[in-house]
């Protein structure tokens, strides 16, 4: 069966200021990499500092890995759980964040820390921002692989209006600039199993975390 949407030409939408899309701009090989960094590293689900587990499971690769456990939110390079360094950031991982991001008008992004979301079905992220990294003039790089999700946004201020936007295998969400924190989430996957990676969603997110 012919697949359309992979037939589809790469495409660009700018849905806010500091906010763009880049509809499938990633290369299939990326999820091959994906998985090896998932059985390098198997996800789990981490608690918030006040004991709430996530459901949505984690792992990192990259000199810095973002975890969440009773002593706060944080960047770590080892995971806490096993004191082992987290897996190396694939070169092709680095090279697609960096024109991404460039592509987003972000030239100069060198992300150290690739945070890596394994959904499944009822999990969901709720409205937050990213505010662990330590220069928000860098942008988050945000990268969807397999099941289909909404990723809902909205401005600065927890309480203001939001919209979703429906995220498909190989699309890239670039927010900087004005939008650097915004805050956003994953309303939940969308039916409809991805003909490689079956039920699961894999979202990659791309940070600077380290201090300029």
């Amino acid at each position: 069966m012919l697949d359309l949407e992979a037939a589809l030409p790469p495409a660009r939408e700018d849905p806010a200021p500091g906010v763009v899309v880049l509809r499938r701009h990633v290369p299939e090989t990326i999820t091959a990499e994906a998985l090896s960094v998932l059985e390098a590293a198997p996800p789990r689900v981490m608690a918030t500092p006040m004991g709430k587990p996530m459901s949505v499971a984690i792992t990192n690769c990259g000199p810095l890995g973002w975890v969440t456990d009773a002593a706060g939110y944080r960047y770590s390079p080892v995971d806490p759980l096993t004191g082992v360094a987290w897996p190396p950031l694939p070169a092709a991982f680095m090279i697609l964040a960096t024109n991404a991001a460039a592509l987003a008008g972000f030239r100069h992004f060198v992300p150290d820390a690739c945070l890596v979301n394994l959904y499944r079905d009822g999990a969901r992220m709720g409205l937050h921002q990213d505010r662990d990294e330590a220069d928000f003039t860098q942008p988050i790089v945000s990268v969807s692989l397999g099941r289909s999700a909404l990723f809902r946004f909205g401005g600065t201020k927890r309480g203001g209006p939001t919209r979703s936007i429906r995220l498909d295998h190989r699309d890239i969400v670039v927010f900087g600039g004005p939008a650097r924190l915004i805050y956003h989430g994953i309303d939940r996957l969308l039916p409809g199993d991805h003909p490689v990676l079956g039920p699961i969603r894999i979202n990659l997110t791309f940070r600077r975390a380290a201090p300029p």
